[in-house]
C-alpha cells in the first residue's frame, strides 16, 4: 500500500514539475500573448460584423436554432479552444531533427505523457487568456454570456476536447519518427478542424449531407460539442456528446500508443 502511494506521489510530483515549467516558459514570452490576443480580437471583430449583417442587426432573429448572441459567443468559445493548442508537430519534429529525442526517451517519464502534460498545461493557460480576450469583443456587442448550466457542460467537455486535440495532433506529430517533416500534415489537420470541426460555422448550419459526414469524424468533439453545449445547453444531447467524445479519446489514444511503439523501434536519431 505504501509503495503504491509513493508511486502515485512520485507521478504527481512529475506532473506538477512539468506543468510548472511549461507555465513559466509561457509567462516568459509576454509579447507572444499580446500578438495572439490582438489577432484574436481582430478575427472576432470581423466575424461579429459579418454575422450582424447576416442577422440584419436583429438580436431576436433565429437562424437554424441560433440567435445572434449565441452565434457570437459560439465563435468566442471555438476560437479560444483553437488558439489554445500549441504546435505539437513542431516540437516533436524539432526533437527528432536535433537528436534531443534520445534524451527524452531515457528520462523516467513517459515520452507521450510528458508531452501531454506540457500540452495540457499550456492549453489551459492559453484557453483562459483567449476566453477572457474574446469576451472583450462579444460582451459589448451582444451582451453578457448568460448560459447558466451551459458553462458547466462547456468546461467539462473542454477538458475532453483538449485531450482529444492532443491525441489528434500526436498521431500526426509522431509520424516524425519516419518522415521528420510533419507540418504539411498538421496544416491539413487544422483545416479539417476549422471546417468539419465546426470552428467557423456551427455544424447545424451546414448542409444535411455534410452534417452526416461530420457525425462520423472526431473533429466535432473538439470544438463543436463544447461550444454548442455552452450556448444551447437545454437542447444539446450532453450525455451523448460525452460518450462520443470519450469513445474518440480511447480510439485515438490506442492509435497514438501503436504509432509511438512502432516509431521508437524504427527511430534513427539525426544530429544531437
Amino acid at each position: 500500500m505504501n509503495a503504491r502511494l509513493m508511486k502515485w506521489q512520485s507521478k504527481s510530483l512529475k506532473v506538477y514539475a512539468v506543468s510548472r515549467i511549461t507555465l513559466r516558459q509561457q509567462l516568459a514570452y509576454k509579447s507572444d500573448f499580446v500578438i495572439r490576443s490582438l489577432f484574436l480580437l481582430l478575427i472576432l471583430y470581423v466575424f461579429t460584423q459579418l454575422w450582424s449583417a447576416a442577422y440584419e442587426g436583429d438580436a431576436q432573429r433565429v437562424i437554424s436554432g441560433f440567435t445572434l448572441k449565441q452565434i457570437i459567443w459560439y465563435l468566442v468559445f471555438t476560437e479560444a479552444l483553437t488558439m489554445a493548442a500549441p504546435s505539437l508537430c513542431l516540437r516533436i519534429e524539432d526533437e527528432v531533427k536535433s537528436g534531443e529525442i534520445a534524451i527524452r526517451l531515457i528520462r523516467p517519464l513517459s515520452y507521450v505523457g510528458y508531452h501531454y502534460i506540457s500540452y495540457l498545461a499550456e492549453s489551459v493557460f492559453r484557453f483562459s487568456v483567449h476566453l477572457a480576450v474574446g469576451s472583450l469583443i462579444a460582451w459589448p456587442f451582444v451582451g453578457a454570456p448568460s448560459f447558466g448550466w451551459g458553462w458547466l457542460g462547456f468546461l467539462s467537455l473542454s477538458f475532453g476536447a483538449l485531450t482529444l486535440a492532443f491525441l489528434l495532433n500526436a498521431v500526426v506529430a509522431l509520424t516524425a519518427f519516419w518522415v521528420e517533416e510533419t507540418r504539411g500534415m498538421e496544416f491539413v489537420l487544422h483545416k479539417l478542424q476549422f471546417t468539419v470541426g465546426g470552428m467557423l460555422l456551427p455544424i447545424d448550419l451546414m448542409p444535411e449531407w455534410l452534417q452526416r459526414i461530420c457525425a462520423w469524424l472526431p473533429f466535432q468533439a473538439v470544438l463543436y460539442f463544447p461550444a454548442r453545449t455552452a450556448v444551447k445547453y437545454g437542447s444539446a444531447p450532453v450525455l451523448q456528446q460525452f460518450l462520443i467524445q470519450g469513445a474518440w479519446v480511447l480510439a485515438m489514444a490506442a492509435a497514438v500508443l501503436i504509432i509511438y511503439r512502432r516509431g521508437v523501434r524504427r527511430l534513427h536519431v539525426n544530429g544531437g
